[in-house]
């Protein structure tokens, strides 16, 4: 955010450190005033207006605040009554029957509020936030006809708690002004198969979007488990392999961000793509190239998940407001920071060597273009370590060496602050992989 300098005395102070185990945040002043807005009784209400519509499944009747569509048209109302900076629309697509889940011809309206950054052009780069507003129940006994769209499928938690998220976190955001831009988006179609989703996904690569992180949001407001454990302290994010991918580094950024300023909460990293055999809204994103997660409850309650009884009853209000919160404070941090170096050459090969002797870990980086730089910070752990285990500001250099350290054994990566104390995610030093040889042989 670019309001008052807080930070420039903490960053001033951390730059002449040698070693800490883990960089310091910006102050957090800005950021606990930013979740803090969120409000309790807006979450409430819109928790209370979605499971109004009945159901939201694509293929629902159209009547007067009914479906699909009415859910649609209040969503995209409720955007634009925010904040002129806003910008509303409905990213639409008419698709004809395919079988399946689309026994029928399908329109397909995500709904978008598009929060813009301090650049454009080549110049912007674009965070998503996004849930899912559309609903699915299964049938509750064999007379209830399962081709009847109609039928009550509520969806508070799946995933009108997520929506929930997109517009009180759109709220408190719009005043703000921001580094990157963020996209807001309500996505229809994923209860059968992430339709809206995939279809934004690739208009985005198409259009040559810079996306730079997407946190899907599915699930974040039950405590109570169906094996009857109660959770209301975790956090759980999924992110998709290899170890180092972009998704990855997503998640341990908002793993740490998260814990920082909410130190009562637990955020467990899965280093899964998704749950078992399942997905979200954040995959079509991560099968384009871009890193995405997903972020969810600790706890899974089967009985509440595709049934009727997916009530505003069965909801914590209390943990869905807190986690809404949680995810504020790092998309917050992702979109005030400064944009990661690339630690790339131009044959697209990590810029890390052994150093002079043969024996010392060399690290070099793309200077950041940021009006505002304060510097960088180095980060490195063992190859066998889930989370960065140490790091050190190196000031505004490009280049940084640790004597007799070998890069056989540790994962380096580089991030950027400005001087506000806003860190960018860490980019990471990858081992190309070897490629595949032939030989001839004579026969």
């Amino acid at each position: 955010m670019r309001q008052n300098k807080y930070f420039a005395a903490v960053i001033a102070i951390l730059l002449g450190i040698v070693l800490y185990p883990c960089a310091a945040q910006a102050d957090s002043t800005q950021i606990q005033r930013l979740t803090r807005e969120v409000s309790q009784n807006r979450v409430e209400a819109i928790l209370k207006k979605l499971e109004a519509f009945q159901t939201r499944h694509v293929l629902s009747s159209e009547k007067e605040g009914f479906g699909i569509n009415a859910a649609a048209d209040w969503l995209q109302s409720e955007f634009a009554s925010l904040s002129p900076r806003l910008k509303v629309s409905l990213d639409t697509y008419e698709l004809p029957a395919q079988g399946g889940r689309m026994r029928r011809p399908v329109t397909i309206r995500n709904v978008l509020a598009v929060l813009p950054g301090l650049h454009s052009g080549e110049q912007e780069r674009i965070f998503i936030l996004n849930a899912h507003y559309d609903t699915y129940a299964r049938p509750v006994d064999r007379e209830w006809p399962r081709d009847n769209f109609d039928n009550p499928a509520p969806g508070v938690n799946d995933d009108g708690s997520g929506v929930a998220a997109l517009l009180e976190l759109a709220r408190v955001f719009s005043p703000h002004e921001f580094d990157a831009t963020v996209i807001f988006a309500a996505f229809a179609g994923e209860e059968i198969s992430l339709v809206g989703s995939t279809l934004m996904a690739a208009r985005l690569k198409e259009e040559g979007k810079d996306i730079r992180g997407v946190i899907g949001l599915d699930m974040i407001g039950n405590i109570t488990g169906g094996h009857g454990i109660i959770d209301n302290r975790r956090m759980r994010i999924f992110s998709a392999d290899p170890m180092d991918s972009p998704s990855r580094c997503l998640a341990r950024y908002s793993k740490r961000v998260g814990e920082f300023y909410f130190p009562s909460a637990e955020i467990d990293l899965i280093f899964r793509a998704d749950r078992f055999g399942r997905g979200g809204d954040h995959t079509p994103f991560v099968l384009e190239g871009w890193a995405g997660i997903r972020m969810m409850e600790a706890n899974e309650n089967y009985s509440r998940q595709h049934t009727v009884n997916d009530t505003f009853t069965n909801m914590d209000l209390d943990y869905c407001t807190r986690n809404i919160r949680i995810v504020g404070s790092i998309l917050a941090s992702l979109a005030a920071a400064p944009p990661a170096p690339k630690v790339t050459g131009d044959r697209g090969r990590a810029m890390l060597g052994r150093g002079e002797g043969g024996y010392d870990a060399s690290l070099r980086w793309n200077p950041v273009v940021c009006d505002d730089l304060a510097g960088y910070i180095v980060r490195w752990r063992k190859t066998t370590a889930p989370y960065w285990e140490k790091a050190i500001p190196v000031g505004n250099v490009t280049e940084h060496s640790f004597p007799h350290v070998t890069i056989d054994e540790s994962i380096f990566g580089v991030s950027a602050v400005d001087h506000d104390g806003n860190e960018s995610l860490v980019s990471v030093y990858v081992m190309p992989p070897r490629s595949k040889r032939t030989y001839q042989v004579k026969k």
